[in-house]
């Protein structure tokens, strides 16, 4: 529990730390970092889904109740986006940003870094490797989450202290995920491979739908291929702290 609850804090304060240091960077060099930010991101998600969550679900399911749960996460995931309750774009000028305001920006934070505490939660609850690398694959794609965060709510008006301090808030939900997802999935172990399972689903779907385009408006040679060395990075890291297990 102790480990639960260290990492889960990692996942959203660490997350919310690091996306401050970047603000602190200049605009043109904070500009440049981004892309292999989410290139990083979109290997640590698709390592931990792929090299974690679904083969541990494997064990304790049907191979049928695994990946029928993960598409059933998938389509979850797309009609939850779709009514603006998932999660939401890292461009400020995508169209939906252009219909959401700061509240409901940090009202969908907190719900996305809830479940990503009972991620976490059940990964710990199935191994400790898992946990650590799945809250890995979390602070890793919170960081450029929290900068578009960010960039929303001073385009909303606010000043650059009560931002964060609003950010920092609808951060700290991870931990009231974890310590649910820690006491109910520990009674309740059964639905464990199914958490798993919906977690991947969740992981796959921010990189495949979120991370990936972002990353196709960098069409450079130089660019493509600095992307692929770095996802292949965040996979790695992922398959490093699994070894352990």
């Amino acid at each position: 529990m102790t480990l639960v609850i260290l990492f889960s804090l990692l996942g959203s304060v660490g997350a919310m730390g690091g996306a401050a240091l970047l603000l602190a960077f200049p605009d043109a060099m904070r500009q440049r970092l981004l892309p292999w930010l989410l290139s990083y991101a979109t290997g640590t998600l698709l390592g931990a889904a792929f090299l974690g969550m679904i083969p541990q679900g494997l064990k304790h399911a049907s191979p049928l109740a695994i990946s029928g749960t993960v598409l059933a996460g998938l389509v979850g995931f797309f009609i939850l986006e779709k009514l603006v309750i998932w999660r939401h774009c890292h461009d400020q000028d995508c169209e939906e940003h252009a219909h959401q305001g700061g509240a409901l920006i940090l009202l969908g934070d907190a719900f996305h870094n809830f479940v990503d505490g009972v991620v976490i939660a059940a990964a710990f609850l199935t191994s400790v490797p898992l946990g650590i690398a799945t809250a890995l694959a979390v602070i890793a794609h919170e960081i450029p989450q929290e900068l578009g965060d960010f960039a929303i709510l001073l385009h909303s008006g606010l000043s650059k202290s009560r931002a964060f301090a609003y950010n920092l808030l609808s951060s700290l939900a991870t931990l009231p995920g974890a310590l649910l997802g820690w006491f109910w999935l520990a009674d309740v172990r059964a639905a464990i491979p199914f958490v798993l399972a919906i977690s991947a689903a969740s992981f796959i779907y921010i990189a495949v739908s979120d991370l990936v385009p972002n990353l196709h408006r960098h069409t450079r040679l130089k660019s493509s291929v600095i992307q692929v060395g770095l996802i292949l990075a965040g996979i790695a890291t992922i398959a490093f702290f699994r070894m352990g297990h």
